[in-house]
């Protein structure tokens, strides 16, 4: 297989309108950031040992949110918020918090055979997005802990995917269909199987998560199986990299085949019971290209599609507002349309660095900054998600309350204002 060369898109067609470089400078961001760094020893916890249902880990570790005196509040390591709360942080003054998380979400795998939602002993029965193989990478990539390091940390990931994300009966029946896997709980549960996503609750799959293959999922997956094959390479495995190739190749192909759709230059979620694909469009239609998995031809139509999603204060989860969110009593779905979320602008952003779309991907990552700056500006905190169809509006609600100070829209705040504010991208 021949993966997107990034140096070859460099030049690419802006088909979306740029957005000036100058609409924010260091200073407009200067008080934010200060914020964001203050804050982190907020948001960070130590319990070397089990206490009561939260689960002890080695290593101080970081939570998604903490408000004081709100009713819902944080003490658990979570897996997928992790990763994203670390992009911000990839630097040589945090240096043995990022590496302890990474220590602490290995250790997870190593004593229960998974890393669990969170590090609660009622969190256990599924997990969340796989991100282990990144993870490792950019630990490998920014601190360069050496080859027996990246060696042992990729073992971890290949139990990991093998036992959890291939596994084909309880406590982990994921892979259910021609070699894609599903989200799963072990209380075979179908909103807490989309709970696995991260994405709860969303109207992707109607209330019926086991019976879809979702393309960020296999995503993330493909992303695991080049990074293997990567690792491979690196240790002078030709054989073993080979294998991994294949098993890309092939889940590529099977994703084409059953998740893109060249009519509407997207990929969508693909309902194995019913041998359908889903007819909700979002922003999961973007891990492709994230995971290197488009091609050339997918990635141009991706991003053409999206001024779908793309509204004045960033990217909609979905394009527009489902037929059940409209109803009076209807369950929350906050990862829809008008929502916009941290992790997913990230996603976006750096698919479109992938493929060579560099001035797409500045213009929604300063959009992205201004959206989270003017509510900064005006209340004072940061969101864990912001209405991007009316930025001066709060977000539509989910089913549990929304929080402040949110980890990952803060470290995303600060990885973009890296790349493009100082210019370190």
């Amino acid at each position: 297989m021949v993966l997107p060369n990034t140096k070859a898109f460099t030049d690419k067609i802006h088909l979306l309108p740029r957005y000036r470089r100058s609409d924010l400078t260091a200073d407009d961001v200067r008080e934010a950031r200060e914020y964001i760094a203050a804050y982190w020893p907020k948001l960070t916890r130590y319990h070397p040992k089990d206490d009561d249902s939260l689960l002890g880990l080695p290593k101080p570790y970081l939570v998604p949110a903490h408000e004081e005196g709100h009713e819902f509040d944080f003490n658990e390591l979570y897996y997928w918020d992790s990763y994203f709360m670390v992009q911000g942080l990839l630097d040589e003054e945090h240096k043995k918090l990022v590496q302890g998380i990474l220590d602490d979400l290995i250790d997870l795998f190593e004593r229960f055979g998974i890393i669990p939602n969170a590090s609660r002993t009622y969190l256990m029965g599924r997990s969340q997005p796989p991100l282990l193989t990144s993870f490792i990478l950019d630990v490998y990539k920014t601190y360069e802990p050496g080859k027996t390091w990246l060696k042992k940390g990729i073992k971890v990931a290949q139990s990991e995917y093998e036992t959890v994300w291939l596994g084909n009966v309880k406590p982990n029946a994921r892979l259910v269909y021609e070699g894609l896997s599903r989200y799963y709980d072990v209380n075979y549960h179908q909103d807490l199987a989309e709970a696995e996503s991260g994405w709860d609750l969303n109207p992707r799959f109607n209330h019926h998560a086991l019976n879809y293959l979702p393309v960020d999922l296999n995503s993330l997956l493909y992303k695991y199986e080049r990074d293997f094959s990567y690792v491979a390479n690196l240790l002078g495995d030709k054989k073993t990299a080979a294998k991994w190739d294949r098993l890309s190749h092939q889940r590529r192909m099977t994703m084409n085949k059953l998740m893109w759709s060249d009519l509407r230059g997207l990929y969508y979620d693909y309902n194995y019971v019913k041998k359908t694909r889903g007819s909700v469009a979002s922003l999961a239609a973007y891990y492709p290209m994230w995971a290197g998995a488009a091609s050339e031809k997918q990635a141009a139509r991706l991003v053409n599609s999206l001024k779908k999603f793309e509204k004045k204060g960033g990217l909609s989860t979905t394009d527009a507002p489902q037929v059940g969110q409209l109803v009076p009593g209807a369950v929350p779905t906050q990862w829809a349309y008008p929502n916009g979320w941290a992790p997913l602008h990230f996603i976006v952003v750096k698919g479109l660095q992938h493929y060579g779309y560099h001035e797409d991907a500045r213009r929604i990552g300063l959009k992205w900054l201004k959206t989270n700056l003017d509510w900064f500006n005006k209340h004072g905190v940061f969101l864990e998600k912001y209405n991007v169809a009316q930025p001066g509006k709060p977000p539509a609600k989910g089913l549990y309350p929304s929080q402040t100070g949110f980890g990952w829209t803060n470290s995303v705040f600060e990885h973009f204002c890296q790349e493009f504010i100082d210019e370190r991208g």
